[in-house]
Parts: structure tokens; sequence; C-alpha cells
């Protein structure tokens, strides 16, 4: 499929395009950094600290990749589910600068990030499979949150207010010495709720530390994160409540030129209550810890051949008043070769092994390339193999509505990707991508009728097939304009006479256009645009629009979300919120 998808490319190329310049260097899914022209996989660059007047959240940025399906349960990612070209979200892997996030109690919380934006530079997204270089969960795709140090000695204060009782308070302070960087922020953010049962507060800690030694760049990320929030309707017709507190702790030292190794702890609490105002009738508290450490190497076998390898180990662990006690262990180990040659060809062949349990474990090789037909025009290509072993409640979880399966099969999947890169002239660019993934064993919920239980069960196959296009233009430095389409087509083994959950409330279709306007730095005018179409439902288009004035120390921004107050629903049975307006400044006080 991935040849026949490669020769239509060669007879009938078609223009789309991505974001960043020539010289943008991105990390995720490579060994090592690289520029973007030089990759041979579908990666997406979204800069966040250059946009931050005109962003809110995290979600602000997923959400301008149709890719990315942010199935959110409130604004602002409170509650939401991410997935990439139809995957589940327990299939999403999600890192900060490299780390893992995701948990292994469940997919639901793997966006609990607890990095503010003021800490992050910027995502960047790979789409289809990343197991090879980090193992379980990387089976639609890797987002990894980079964060960087601060640009100057200053501090940041931001506040804002809004309808639905929305208040945020954002502090942050940056300092930058010689071989130390330092910035520390604090987030608030509350809402009393569009509606009954559906306020959230966000409580954000984050520290970020930076230092050069004789051995190297070193980093220290330090996080916490506090989130409550009402969860109407959330998991099934109840009246919930829910509250998640995640603590993070992520180290990272270079070892000379050519050695890195890294270590990353991550706590996760979740208290949820079926019944709100009740909760003696069912109340589950879950809590989980992730240990995991790396040891990363490259070797330079000529100018044209680098070898890279290393080691990982995962600890991972539950104490649950619902799933009992549990804890396992991964160990692996990789290793790539990287060809170059003539500035025109590239290939990357590379496999890892994991061991998840005793004797059992899953290869990933991954083979990738691409190839310059001239400046203005690259083919590239790749094919590649992923596993994601179940979560905890996968496992093990009860509640009225949904049972877990402790028989649960790891599922795994084969990934075929093929595409064209056009970058005619600096201020245009365009890509292509065709894709297809072929699952085994993928886990879903299933039940037979309506009125009883969802059951977690395993399914023989599962098929995805997709395109995406792009074009990114600059005609001047004052505007630029982003336009961004995603088709999808999903089938699977017949389930007789039941309901799957979720397999299939993916996105058959999904468009974004981006126009930004920043004339001089003084003014800043953002407005998005989205269409999204679910599998058998009818589509829907949401329209926002951010602007802000970031001239010298007081910067007013005003923002206005689903302006054309559309009525819509991203997770079956939960309500999203209509016209929601937020104004606000942020002072800064600093030297230059």
């Amino acid at each position: 499929m991935a040849f026949r998808y490669l020769f239509f490319l060669c007879v009938a190329p078609l223009i789309a395009l991505a974001q960043q310049q020539r010289d943008t260097i991105v990390v995720t899914g490579t060994f090592e950094p690289m520029s973007l022209e030089e990759i041979d996989r579908s990666i997406r660059v979204l800069p966040a600290r250059s946009q931050a007047l005109v962003l809110n959240s995290l979600a602000d940025l997923l959400r301008l990749d149709p890719s990315l399906d942010l199935q959110q349960r409130a604004p602002n990612g409170v509650q939401a589910d991410l997935s990439i070209r139809g995957s589940s979200f327990g299939q999403t892997l999600v890192l900060l600068n490299g780390m893992r996030l995701n948990d292994p109690q469940t997919g639901h919380a793997n966006m609990d990030i607890p990095a503010p934006l003021e800490n992050v530079d910027r995502i960047e997204v790979m789409r289809g499979s990343g197991s090879t270089l980090y193992g379980s969960d990387a089976v639609g795709g890797v987002v990894n949150i980079i964060t960087a140090p601060p640009a100057a000695t200053e501090l940041r204060l931001r506040t804002a207010f809004g309808n639905a009782g929305i208040n945020q308070q954002r502090v942050s302070l940056g300092i930058v010495g010689k071989k130390l960087s330092e910035e520390l922020t604090l987030s608030r953010d509350f809402s009393t709720g569009f509606q009954p049962d559906r306020d959230y507060r966000n409580l954000q800690l984050f520290s970020t530390t930076r230092l050069a030694t004789d051995l190297g760049n070193g980093s220290l990320n330090l996080a916490y994160m506090d989130h409550p929030f009402g969860a109407d309707q959330f998991y099934g017709n109840y009246p919930s409540w829910e509250n998640t507190k995640t603590w993070f702790a992520g180290i990272e030292q270079a070892l000379g030129e050519k050695t890195k190794v890294s270590f990353s702890f991550r706590r996760h609490s979740d208290l949820f209550v079926l019944f709100r105002y009740q909760p003696q009738i069912y109340t589950n508290h879950h809590s989980d810890e992730s240990f995991n450490a790396a040891v990363r190497r490259r070797e330079e076998l000529s100018t044209s051949t680098t070898l890279f390898y290393g080691v990982e180990a995962l600890h991972e662990s539950i104490a649950s008043t619902n799933l009992g006690g549990h804890s396992r262990n991964r160990i692996a180990a990789y290793g790539a070769v990287d060809f170059r040659a003539l500035k025109r060809f590239s290939l990357t062949l590379s496999a890892r092994e994991e061991l998840y349990r005793t004797w059992s474990g899953a290869f990933t090789p991954t083979l990738a390339g691409g190839y310059w037909l001239n400046k203005a025009w690259k083919l590239r290509a790749s094919t590649s193999r992923a596993f994601r072993i179940p979560t905890y409640t996968e496992l093990y979880y009860s509640d009225p509505g949904n049972l877990g399966n402790p028989n649960l099969r790891p599922e795994s999947a084969w990934s075929f990707e093929t595409g064209a890169d056009w970058v005619p002239t600096a201020k245009l660019r365009g890509d292509l991508t065709l894709f297809e993934r072929r699952e085994r064993n993928g886990i879903d919920y299933y039940r037979l009728l309506p009125t009883t239980p969802y059951q977690a069960v395993n399914i023989n196959n599962i098929n995805f097939k997709g395109w995406e296009a792009a074009l990114h233009w600059t005609p001047t430095a004052i505007h630029t304009f982003d336009f961004r389409y995603t088709q999808l087509t999903g089938d699977l083994d017949t389930i007789p006479l039941g309901f799957t959950k979720y397999t299939f409330n993916y996105p058959a279709k999904s468009g974004v256009f981006n126009w930004q306007i920043h004339p001089n730095a003084n003014f800043l005018l953002r407005t998005r645009v989205g269409v999204l179409e679910r599998r058998s439902q009818s589509p829907y288009a949401l329209w926002d629009v951010y602007a802000g004035l970031p001239r010298h120390k007081v910067h007013p921004f005003f923002q206005m979300t689903n302006a054309a107050n559309t009525g819509y629903q991203e997770i079956h049975g939960v309500a999203m919120p209509g016209r929601t307006v937020l104004g606000g400044l942020e002072l800064v006080i600093g030297k230059k």
C-alpha cells in the first residue's frame, strides 16, 4: 500500500505545506536535533512563546492542527482526550521535554500537563508511529511539550476575566545568567462554569532551571498541578465531580558531546465522585507513580553515517480503592543508523526491543527515507511498528457503566506513510501526506445493549487510511495564512449486535484556517476557523478571534472563542460552551 501511495505522489503531486522556515530545529521523532527539512517523518512545530499574547492555553495551539483530535469536555483542555489520525487517546504519547507524561491508570489523564503556557517554547507533533524511539503508547503519534530558558531577566504579571465566571492570574519570573537561568511560574485559572456542575479550577506551579557545566548543558524541571472540576455527564448520565493532581520532576544532563542521560518522576492522583453531592454512593481514589530513566549516545561512523543507541527503564505502580495495587517494569534497548548523502538522500534504519513482562516483549522497527528531487521538491516515506500495553483502568476498573478486562492483550500496529514537501520560496511551503495504520488487538469498550455496562475488549483488526494537506503562505511581513485539511476513514472487524465506545468517534473530515496579522510587533490579531465532521455525525464550525497589543510594558489582550455561538459536542452527551469572551492585561517588568 505504501508503494502505491508513493507512485501516486510521483505521477500526480498535490500542493500542500508546513509552517516552519528551513532553519527550524526539531527534536521529536529524531535521534538528534535536526532541521525540519532533513526529517523524513511528518512533523509539525507549533510555536508558543512568540504567540503567548494570542493564546490562552496549550489547547489553543493543538487545535491548529486538524490531524489532532482534541475531544474536550470543557474549555482550555480542562478534561480532554487527545488523539492523532484516528488513534485512541491511549495511543497518543505526550512528552514534556522528551520525558513521558502518559498516565498508566488511564489515557483520560494524558492531557494533565503541568506546564503553564508561559514556560512553553513550542509544541512538536509527530504524526505516525513513534514506538521505536519512545516505546509503548506512541501508536498514533507523539506530542512533545518543550520548555526553554527565559529570554530575559523579567517579571510578567497577567490577569484576565470573562463570562462564565472566568478568573485568571499568572505570575512568571525569569532570571538569566551566564551559566545559570531560572524561570518560575504560578498560574491560576478558575471558572464557575457555563452550566451547573461544569465549574473548574486549575492551579499550576512550574520551575525550569538550566545550568551549563564542563560536562555539558543540564536542566531540571519541577511541576505541580491541582485540577478539580465538575464532571456532569462526562462518564455517563451522572452529576459527577473529579479532582486530579500531578507532580513531575525531570532532570537531563549531557555527558560530553555524544552522551545524554535523563531521569523523570511523575505522580498522579485522581479522586472521582460519581454523584457530586452524594459521595457516599460511589467514590474512587487512584494514585499512580512512574519512574523513567534513559541513556542515549551517538557515534559518527563517517561524514555521512551516524549510529545512535541507548537504553531505557520504566517502573509504574498504582494504589487504588477500585483497581487495587499493581506494579510493572519495562526495560528497552534501541539502535539506529542514519545515512545522509549528497544533500539529497537520507535513510534511517532503527529498531527497539522492549520487555514489559517476564519473557514477553515488543520489537518495533522503523524504516524512513527521503529524496530531494530538486531545491523545491522532496519525497519521503516511512514504515514502522508500534505497540501499547493496556492501562490499569482497561485491565481492572469497575463501575456501574464500565468494566475492565484483566485478560486484555497488548495492542500492536503497522503504520505506512508517504508524502511530498514543496518549498518553492521562503514565503510559500507545502506538504501532502498519505498514511495507513493497521492495528491488531485494538482495545475499546463494547456493550450488547444501551442498558448494559461497557466491557473492555480486544478487537482483532482496526484499519485507518487518510491524507493530510496544508498550505502556509506569508505574502508580506505582516500577514500569515495557514490552511490545513485532514480526511480519515476507518473500519474494524464486525462485533455483532453491539456498540463500541471510542473507535468510531474519529473526525472523518477536519479543516483549519488560521490568519495572523502582526504589523511591526505593535499589534497582533489571529483568527481561526475550524470545521469538523465526525463519522456519522453532522459537521460543525468554530470561529475564534484573538487580539493583543504587545507594545511597551502593558499588553492588553482580547479573546473570543466560539464567536458564532455554535452548539456542539466533542464527547457524546457532553455539551460545550457557547460564545466565550475574555479580556485582560499583561505587565512586563524587566531589564533589556
